[in-house]
């Protein structure tokens, strides 16, 4: 057995993560669809042999881990004796892959050849995975679908199919995708960006091994995830111990307009993190309910933030975790069950984190504007005459703390390292053209802390098509800490103004041109008694346009106009 010194772990380290990262920015630089290359709507990782996570690229929060449950089930299911050198497997049944079936999951063995027989596979040394959107996979609904019954209105769905063997693209598997898409040139040209993420990591990693050899490589791989499993298990030890429970809503599944409740109980013990969701709803009719591996990686997120938020990901830091939810329940969905619209997670990390504030209020934020309040436009693109399909999450205000305000307009918790759509991607690549976006004065929860401020945008549209909002938390205000006050809700008015208006949540609007549509999206919740709030930060608060006069006056106390 290998012994190596600290110094030699940490820049073995740095190499893996190096490699990561270029996986991450030749995704970036190759990808055609907006939803990668400006949002991040992505994950990748590389792995040892034994399937354990030992590097991983900052891509979307919600996939944080995710490729570890996709990886595992890909591998049982093509099998260790079928994986060669120059494979690449596609992986997007939501059972396995921890997300829905638009998230595409490409993973590639990695073999060191063998130098005396070079046309050989090698040694398996490690895996890579690299998970993105694809915007069309030819569902029922071009988009996004926000009403299906079961998986198979979701799109096409590939268990663990090979789409390059030894190194030769599979012809008939590319064609398959590209006469079941809409939207062909973006989904295959996504898929080439994949292939060519896992490339650039292959050749990383293997000029790692040869750089400082097997041995030493694999060494330096148990040192860190022992000592990333110690850190988390120190972490959790210094938190406080006990177990808290916690509800809340999901608007509705697509389908009724019944909520649909979530329940988890969270107990930290003897070095253990279990998040429990026993009480939840059964699974739903429509597409809200949660694949066991996304409820799973959303779990790593708050562990993760609790325990190593500053420290490179690797299977030590979440070995820590236990997740229990029952089979055929909401935050455990098996086959027929709809996935698609992956909301429910969102809302659940506010959840599980509402649940810990109860033992830790002084260490966590107030919610932060309880969802993300996506939207997309589908339509024909006037100039080119393709269809288009263009997305963004809108940012929210974050909660506030125990000593300082939210974050305002800020991606939400659960997608923290994601990006917004650049406006101006939005309105070259579709019909929508922005009239307004700004801070929304009073939206952020009042408290002695403010939560942050969430935006209002106005779309005016100028070529017909279809609008989908995808919002599931319109209806209950995120919560507040410490007496202060929850802001309102998450809101879309469609056609405002007009005989037509209405509020809606998750809903595809058909737009024509003219047409109108306003996104307002919450704040953060408050922290503390409002009035207990420096007078000076609520006259700073008005003259910044966060706090209107009225509210400075009867919620803070405070004359703002002598």
């Amino acid at each position: 057995m290998t012994t190596l010194d600290g110094a030699t772990v940490e820049v073995v380290r740095s190499y893996l993560l190096s490699a990561a990262e270029e996986m991450r920015a030749t995704l970036i630089r190759t990808s055609f669809n907006p939803v990668i290359y400006e949002v991040h709507d992505f994950g990748m990782s590389m792995y040892d042999a034994d399937l354990r996570l030992v590097a991983e690229a900052t891509g979307l929060t919600f996939f944080l881990g995710a490729n570890d449950f996709s990886l595992r089930k890909g591998v049982d299911y093509v099998g260790l004796d079928n994986l060669h050198r120059g494979d690449v497997v596609l992986l997007n049944f939501p059972y396995w892959n921890a997300a829905h079936a638009s998230d595409a999951t490409l993973f590639a063995p990695v073999f060191q050849p063998d130098p005396a027989d070079p046309d050989a596979d090698g040694t398996l040394v490690g895996f890579l995975c690299v998970r993105a959107h694809w915007m069309d996979l030819g569902a029922k609904d071009p988009g996004y679908v926000l009403d299906s019954t079961d998986m198979h209105q979701e799109g096409l769905i590939f268990p663990g199919t090979k789409v390059v063997s030894r190194g030769v693209p599979v012809h008939e598997i590319h064609e398959l995708i590209r006469f079941n898409s809409r939207m062909p040139a973006e989904v295959l040209g996504d898929l080439h960006a994949q292939i060519a993420a896992l490339r650039t990591g292959e050749r990383r990693y293997l000029e790692i091994l040869a750089k400082f050899g097997r041995p030493t490589v694999e060494a330096a791989i148990d040192a860190m995830i022992a000592d990333g499993e110690a850190r988390s298990r120190a972490a959790l030890a210094a938190l406080p111990q006990g177990t808290w429970t916690a509800e809340d809503w999901v608007d509705d599944d697509g389908i009724t307009e019944d909520p649909v409740k979530m329940r988890v109980t969270v107990t930290i013990a003897d070095g253990t993190f279990t998040v429990d969701f026993a009480g939840s709803a059964p699974a739903t009719a429509g597409p809200i309910n949660m694949p066991y591996g996304a409820t799973e990686a959303i779990c790593k997120v708050i562990l993760k933030s609790l325990t190593s938020p500053d420290q490179p990901s690797n299977a030590g830091t979440v070995a820590p975790l236990k997740v229990l939810a029952e089979p055929g329940t909401l935050f455990h969905a098996v086959y027929p069950q709809p996935t698609f619209t992956l909301w429910t997670g969102i809302v659940a990390v506010e959840l599980i984190l509402k649940a810990l504030a109860q033992g830790m209020p002084d260490l966590l934020p107030a919610s932060s504007g309880g969802d993300v309040p996506g939207f997309m436009m589908v339509g024909i693109h006037p100039d080119t005459g393709q269809m288009f399909a263009v997305s963004n999450n809108d940012p929210v205000g974050w909660g506030a703390t125990t000593d300082h305000d939210g974050m305002n307009a800020a991606t939400h918790v659960s997608g923290s390292t994601g990006r917004i759509t650049p406006i101006e991607v939005l309105e070259a690549r579709t019909g929508m053209f922005f009239e307004r976006m700004e801070f929304r004065a009073d939206s952020g929860g009042a408290g002695r802390f403010r939560g942050g401020s969430g935006l209002r945008r106005d779309i005016r549209f100028v070529t017909p098509g279809e609008f989908l909002s995808v919002i599931k938390k319109t209806r209950s205000r995120p919560w507040a800490l410490d007496g202060g006050l929850e802001p309102d809700p998450n809101q879309v008015v469609v056609f405002p103004g007009t005989d037509r208006e209405a509020r809606v949540s998750t809903k595809r609007t058909r737009v024509e041109v003219g047409d109108r549509i306003t996104l307002l999206t919450a704040g953060g919740g408050g922290h503390g008694a409002p009035r207990d709030r420096d007078p000076e930060a609520v006259r700073l608060d008005v003259a910044e346009g966060f706090v209107s006069p009225a509210a400075a006056r009867d919620v803070y106390g405070v004359d703002t106009d002598g």
